[in-house]
């Protein structure tokens, strides 16, 4: 059971934002965006989240074998030692706004002895099975990637977390992604099946017969959100869905990314329904799959830059958003104060 966040403080903040000395409506979504960090920090007034923690959910997927990405798999590797050196896209936006970056190895196809053994503390496979050929991975394995989640959003709450944000490496990982948030909210695959790393038309229609393929074969078990995971998932996909359900279990707030965390926090919800009122948005991509999560959460992107980078780059960029409708809400004065 989730406690939604505080409704008396959601109101207390809306009737703030509608006495400051602005024409009413003049925030627009920042508004919404402050009255939403008062109602899940518990306080009209808080503080702008000084302490923000990403986690890079990293693995390795069977699909990317068959042709749906338009880069090879070894990439993935390549990019968890750019998060290690800090030359990664949202290495740069971490820094720049003051978050704080881990990358975590959940199923990479390949082993970093030369790296932090902390860097897979929560390995649970080498990649992942081609989900339109068989189960991503093994109800064990699942249920060891959910542990796996719970465990690192237990450590980053600990930590000091007060905003969270889940980015992911991976490549071929919007495959899976996309038929996650198919088989969860009964959609058929061209209806969330897009370019990802930029694939042409012809791999477009084989990414889009690939996940046909994956949701047919899982069939009737997408009813079931642990089995969904196994059928369709990877370890770092449920691993971050276990991340998210936690956080808000904790009453600690979500800033959701691209296409795969969008992904992941569908199967949140699932998990432990009452999830979607700890999250928002951080960007809009450029996955039809995530708009469509993205309304089924009843969430509104906070900004619309025609990413699709991934690795939780969208989320560090609107980091900046919710500081700033903070500050807004309790600094700015009140009219009756000028008059």
């Amino acid at each position: 059971m989730i406690t939604p966040p505080s409704p008396t403080v959601r109101d207390a903040a809306r009737d703030r934002l509608s006495a400051l000395a602005i024409p009413a409506g003049a925030l627009g979504r920042l508004g919404e965006v402050a009255v939403w960090w008062s109602s899940v920090r518990g306080e009209t007034t808080p503080a702008p989240p000084s302490h923000v923690r990403a986690v890079v959910f990293a693995g390795d997927h069977g699909v990317a074998s068959h042709g749906v990405s338009a880069y090879p798999a070894a990439i993935t590797g390549a990019m968890v030692r750019a998060f290690v050196s800090g030359v990664a896209g949202v290495s740069v936006l971490a820094r720049q706004h003051d978050v704080t970056l881990r990358v975590l190895d959940l199923g990479v196809d390949g082993d970093f002895p030369d790296l932090d053994p902390a860097l897979g503390e929560f390995k649970v496979r080498r990649g992942t099975e081609p989900i339109h050929l068989t189960d991503a991975m093994t109800a064990d394995e699942t249920r060891q990637a959910i542990d796996a989640g719970r465990r690192i959003a237990e450590q980053e709450i600990a930590a000091g977390a007060e905003l969270l944000i889940g980015g992911d490496m991976g490549i071929g990982n919007t495959t899976p992604a996309v038929a996650l948030i198919a088989g969860a909210l009964g959609l058929a695959a061209e209806d969330v099946v897009g370019r990802g790393t930029g694939i042409d038309d012809a791999g477009l229609a084989l990414k889009t017969d690939v996940v046909a393929t994956a949701l047919k074969r899982a069939g009737d078990r997408v009813a079931d959100p642990v089995e969904l995971l196994a059928a369709l998932g990877s370890p770092d996909l449920a691993a971050q869905a276990s991340f998210i359900s936690t956080a808000a279990q904790a009453g600690v707030p979500v800033l959701l990314d691209g296409v795969i965390s969008v992904a992941a926090a569908i199967v949140a919800e699932r998990l432990t329904p009452g999830v979607a009122p700890w999250l928002a948005a951080g960007h809009r991509s450029t996955e039809q799959a995530q708009w469509r999560a993205l309304d089924a959460l009843g969430l509104e992107p906070l900004l619309d830059l025609d990413m699709r980078l991934g690795e939780g780059s969208g989320a560090v960029t609107a980091v900046p958003i919710v500081r700033s409708a903070a500050l807004l809400l309790s600094q700015m004065a009140l009219l009756d104060e000028l008059m």
